[in-house]
């Protein structure tokens, strides 16, 4: 009977790992999720989305515009009413007073004619369509459209940067579990050995081969493996509340990776063909080169065509058909000289020109850096890595010794403490060079845009 409860116990506790094995996050489903769900990347996306309408609006000019003018108005105005007159096509002689004319009055020429000069109220609706186009503008919205292009490609650009900037956390992030869940290990494992050293010492006291001051060793130092497990399990909540925020999801369990990245096969040309830091610059090159374009623009003449078409009557649309007008004409405009200001900021975005060519060049001199600094400090702790593993491993055969010539007498308390603080200095140490090693391979794959 006991051997099947302890049959069933097994397997309980076999299916309830198995589950909070498959309820744990991937690191590339976790990798997933933050592209859809991390806010900045979303905030960024719509940045995106932004600049392409922006390209619309640039592009839609070279379609001209076309309105349409409703007026209403009613006054007694002698000008306005003989111009609402002819505007609807309406005007008569008897407008100009011609029933006052008398050819018996010898001064008929100084004869004010009353229905010209006091005529009465007259409402004015006028509908008019107009249509404008711009046939030349001296490249002036072409070279605007470029830019507003080049701006898409600097968001989308910006875009890359922040997710991969969020990769880079999150990963860090996955891989700093991994370490502190090792580093706990292998501290759980030292703490077991406290408490057997620590019941070892109390039965030797009860005998008489050892003092009361060495159980009080071996307690202050496991006093301070519990704190430093009790800050570890506390730098691991820290650590799902960030991977929570960085997928705007609550998350408790992950899968953790294993504690080692390997080293991407990436050459320092690919690094930088893909650095989305060159490729902005290069981007801001091409805006740069475009408002140069703009600035010339000035030294050509603009022309552009308009035509329109309305109606007016002292009532709404009334006799639309009979009293519709037209116009259609072409309107040029240029620039001759204006005390040498054109050439002033043609020769100032040239200027810009060449400062953002010189930005270029220094990104990428300044990413060649960054790798040559970056390689460098990831075989230097490689190096690190495999003596502090080594190192580790000889402490723990160390502790091993002395605790077993404790037993015998032959080691005091403070031989024994002295070995175990030993060890663990070199679990905190190579969780440290782990930890910076790790983070240098992430930042060398952030330099390449994210690609392992």
């Amino acid at each position: 009977m006991k051997k099947i409860l302890l049959l069933l116990s097994s397997i309980l506790i076999l299916n309830i790992s198995q589950l909070s094995a498959d309820n744990s996050l991937s690191l590339d489903k976790a990798l997933e999720m933050l592209k859809n769900k991390n806010l900045e990347i979303k905030s960024a996306k719509l940045d995106v989305d932004s600049a392409k309408e922006k390209v619309k609006t640039a592009s839609g000019k070279h379609w001209g515009k076309l309105n349409f003018t409703q007026d209403v108005v009613n006054s007694n105005d002698a000008g306005n009413v003989f111009g609402f007159k002819l505007t609807s096509r309406e005007a008569t002689f008897g407008d100009f007073g011609f029933s006052q004319f008398n050819s018996k009055n010898p001064n008929i020429l100084n004869v004010q004619p009353n229905d010209l000069n006091h005529p009465n109220a007259r409402n004015l609706f006028k509908s008019k369509l107009k249509y404008e186009v711009p046939l030349f503008t001296g490249f002036q919205i072409s070279s605007y459209n470029e830019i507003m292009k080049s701006m898409v490609k600097m968001k989308a650009l910006d875009k890359d940067k922040v997710i991969n900037e969020k990769i880079y956390q999150l990963r860090k992030s996955y891989y700093d579990m991994a370490l502190l869940d090792n580093s706990m290990k292998n501290l759980t494992k030292i703490l077991n050995n406290i408490t057997k050293l620590e019941d070892m010492t109390k039965s030797m006291i009860e005998v008489g081969y050892a003092k009361k001051v060495d159980l009080l060793e071996v307690q202050a130092k496991k006093g301070n493996v519990e704190r430093l497990l009790s800050q570890m399990r506390y730098n691991k909540e820290l650590l799902y509340h960030y991977i929570s925020f960085l997928l705007n999801k609550k998350i408790t369990n992950i899968e953790i990776p294993s504690t080692h990245v390997e080293l991407p096969t990436l050459s320092d040309e690919d690094i930088l063909s893909s650095n989305i830091d060159i490729k902005r610059a290069s981007t801001g090159l091409e805006v740069k080169r475009s408002m140069t374009n703009v600035s010339k623009s000035a030294y050509y003449p603009t022309v552009g065509a308009f035509g329109e078409v309305a109606t007016a009557d002292n009532t709404f649309l009334g006799s639309a058909r009979n009293h519709a007008s037209y116009t259609v004409g072409a309107h040029l405009t240029w620039n001759i000289f204006n005390g040498g200001v054109d050439a002033a900021k043609i020769q100032e975005a040239r200027i810009e020109q060449l400062k953002t060519e010189s930005q270029v060049l220094l990104a990428k001199n300044g990413i060649k850096l960054q790798l040559a600094k970056i390689r460098t400090e990831i075989e230097t702790y490689d190096s690190e890595v495999d003596s502090l593993q080594k190192e580790l491993k000889l402490s723990n055969a160390i502790y091993k010794n002395y605790e077993g010539r404790y037993k015998e007498k032959l080691a005091s308390m403070s031989d024994v403490i002295i070995k175990q603080s030993q060890q663990i200095k070199k679990v905190l140490q190579l969780q440290q060079a782990l930890n910076k090693r790790n983070e240098r391979i992430f930042a060398l794959e952030k330099l390449a845009n994210g690609d392992n």
